[in-house]
């Protein structure tokens, strides 16, 4: 940017405020983020060896990380549920959201370009199944939808009744 008569810079054209609307929107998806991520963690919680099975299954970690994985990701994901269901530190949570369904895409794609049969286990259960029970392009297809409002929650991260819009108030 060229100076202006005094010395100063210009600063940039101030950014369009979000339409009134979009902070609805944003709540909604981030309570429907926030479901998923719930519904994923409650119910994986109650079986952990399972958990740890589903993840065994894409034969892509060595033994010594499936356990603690296995273990930890309902926890991961029920804090991140909880997380978006107050609305607190968004941005935040949406970026590691991101990041996890990358994961898991990449993963049910690796799983699908190496030919093993598995289910994915997102939802619990999770292991080997017969080559007829796959459903990799419904869960990529799925994943994807979950990282648009994953992605949509990092553009607009303000969001109506959330603890982030209290606190900043």
């Amino acid at each position: 940017m060229a100076a202006q008569p005094g010395g100063s810079v210009p600063t940039p054209a101030a950014r369009r405020p979000a339409p009134a609307w979009s902070g609805w929107l944003g709540t909604a998806v981030r309570l429907g983020l926030a479901v998923v991520w719930g519904w994923a963690g409650l119910a994986k919680v109650s079986d952990p060896a399972e958990a740890a099975q589903a993840v065994r299954a894409y034969e892509i970690l060595p033994e010594a990380l499936v356990k603690p994985i296995g273990y930890g990701l309902p926890f991961l994901e029920l804090a991140l549920a909880l997380l978006l269901l107050a609305g607190l530190g968004v941005r935040l949570v949406a970026a590691v959201s991101a990041l996890l369904l990358l994961v898991f895409i990449a993963g049910i794609s690796s799983a699908w370009a190496r030919g093993i049969s598995i289910d994915c286990g997102c939802f619990g259960g999770g292991g080997h199944v017969d080559e007829s029970r796959t459903e990799y392009l419904q869960e990529i297809l799925r994943d994807t939808g979950f990282l648009v409002l994953a992605g949509w929650l990092l553009w607009r991260p303000r969001t109506r009744l959330s603890a982030d819009g209290w606190l900043a108030s």
